[in-house]
């Protein structure tokens, strides 16, 4: 397993969590944005800098996504592809979008699009807080428990 992070909107204190993650685990984790990014020192963690571009991260990641790998996004169509390559897709909130789930976050995702672009205000995301943190951290721990045979 190897993890992916849609880093360009991805909160720091998830990434920090993703880090200390990878270094107890020793997974390989890659961070993807079209910015610079500063990670730590660390065999197991990675930065990569794409050109800037309308998903040029999320193309990225599900061009080198592999089946058993785990994307940290939010957002809805990269899950949804990388769901179709067989990997999994973690929100930053700690949802974890699955085969079955992911469909509907989709329509709802075009939905509340559509309803944005007629003028009509939807409001955005809750604030994101210790609660969000605390569930992310909570399934992160779970899936890699799971993926060392812990679970």
């Amino acid at each position: 397993m190897q993890i992916w992070v849609d880093a360009d909107a991805c909160p720091g204190v998830i990434k920090d969590i993703l880090f200390r993650a990878a270094e107890r685990r020793q997974i390989r984790t890659t961070l993807v944005a079209n910015q610079m990014l500063r990670t730590p020192p660390s065999k197991f963690i990675r930065a990569v800098q794409v050109p800037s571009g309308f998903d040029v991260a999320d193309a990225h990641i599900v061009d080198q996504v592999a089946a058993g790998d785990l994307v940290v996004t939010a957002d809805i169509p990269l899950a949804a592809l990388v769901i179709e390559r067989g990997a999994l897709a973690l929100n930053p909130r700690g949802e974890l979008y699955t085969a079955a789930t992911i469909r509907e976050r989709l329509t709802m995702r075009n939905f509340m699009e559509e309803l944005r672009s007629a003028g009509i205000e939807t409001g955005g995301p809750s604030a994101f807080g210790q609660a969000e943190r605390q569930a992310f951290a909570n399934q992160l721990d779970r899936l890699l428990a799971k993926q060392s045979g812990g679970i």
